[in-house]
């Protein structure tokens, strides 16, 4: 019997990642839900320990080469590899030292996402989740709908903001015509959203339309319900 094997069920990485969270797991066990699996005598969660121990730490594994990683039992070329790749992801997040985007003004919210609304057919609805700075915290798509029209319900809004712990919101959707004026349809929305965040107390910042300046008689390519006083 492996030390894997061994382990409950229910308190294996990948289901204690999947039942508790990411923060609740070690850094052997996250490292084994990363590599996914042992080999033969060798279980995920000690090919983990071994290559932390090896290292020293996970900022250890900063400095990890190829050939390094592939002498640990367990780990062949394949898992070396990607271990590299998440390694470089982590190299480039530390040595950035860039801000998340902010969120200030519906023209950051139309450059930020004008390169998803390129080419789409159908609407989609976007909540974008900000902290107290008005700094994005998450981007996420919560509904498409057909070729002319775009459903969203309040809780679906609410959902990932709350979700995200985010202090404030920007939600935005995009219009296939490229004419970003609202609909009717987009107004009543907009006051649902609006009044739903006054319960909630959570600042809905704006809704933005998204368009194309070359079918907008302003010129602009969106429509801002917080600048036009909607809001």
């Amino acid at each position: 019997m492996t030390i894997l094997d061994a382990i409950p069920l229910g308190e294996r990485p990948q289901e204690r990642l999947q039942s508790k969270g990411a923060q609740a797991l070690s850094d052997a066990e996250l490292l084994a839900v990363i590599l996914r699996s042992g080999t033969r005598g060798h279980d995920v969660v000690t090919v983990a320990q071994s290559l932390l121990m090896g290292m020293g730490s996970l900022r250890g594994l900063l400095a990890a080469n190829h050939g390094e990683l592939c002498d640990y039992p367990g780990i062949g070329p394949v898992k070396a590899l990607q271990l590299e790749a998440i390694i470089e992801m982590a190299r480039r997040i530390l040595s950035s030292g860039e801000a998340a985007p902010l969120m200030d003004n519906p023209e950051r919210v139309f450059a930020w996402l004008n390169p998803l609304v390129n080419g789409e057919a159908v609407e989609k609805f976007w909540v974008l989740s900000l902290n107290r700075k008005n700094r994005l915290l998450r981007c996420q798509p919560v509904t498409s709908g057909t070729a002319t029209a775009s459903l969203v319900h309040p809780r679906e809004v609410f959902r990932e903001a709350i979700r995200n712990s985010a202090s404030a919101l920007i939600c935005a959707h995009n219009h296939p015509s490229g004419d970003p004026a609202p609909s009717q349809a987009d107004i009543r929305a907009t006051r649902q959203l609006r009044d739903a965040a006054r319960v909630l107390q959570l600042d809905l910042l704006d809704h933005v339309i998204l368009g194309m300046p070359e079918h907008d008689p302003r010129g602009s390519g969106f429509y801002s319900f917080a600048e036009a006083g909607l809001l």
